[in-house]
């Protein structure tokens, strides 16, 4: 399994509609090929940023399967305009289980 982590900092005013569109968009994750959750953070000291944590089976599924979908499409019609910038993707796999 990986975790795509996306940092997606958010227009002023803009963080309830971005909200509102993940929440909407939910579906879209929850039926891609590989992905197993979502889940969105909001930042503490920034309220404008915002950690999206997707996890999937394989980076393919993120990279290749989701990401040349219509669902990724309207995945971006939902939350694209509300973006302050390009969001910052990486993947990250498990190296240490703590407890």
């Amino acid at each position: 399994m990986v975790v795509e982590s996306a940092e997606i900092l958010v227009k002023a005013g803009m963080e309830e509609q971005f909200e509102a569109g993940v929440r909407a968009a939910a579906p879209l994750f929850q039926r891609a090929r590989g992905c197993t959750s979502m889940r969105l953070q909001r930042g503490v000291e920034n309220p404008r940023a915002y950690r999206l944590l997707v996890d999937w089976n394989t980076v393919e599924d993120h990279m290749v399967h989701f990401r040349e979908s219509d669902d990724f499409q309207e995945w971006r019609h939902l939350v694209g305009h509300c973006f302050d910038g390009a969001p910052v993707v990486t993947h990250y796999a498990a190296a240490v289980d703590g407890f």
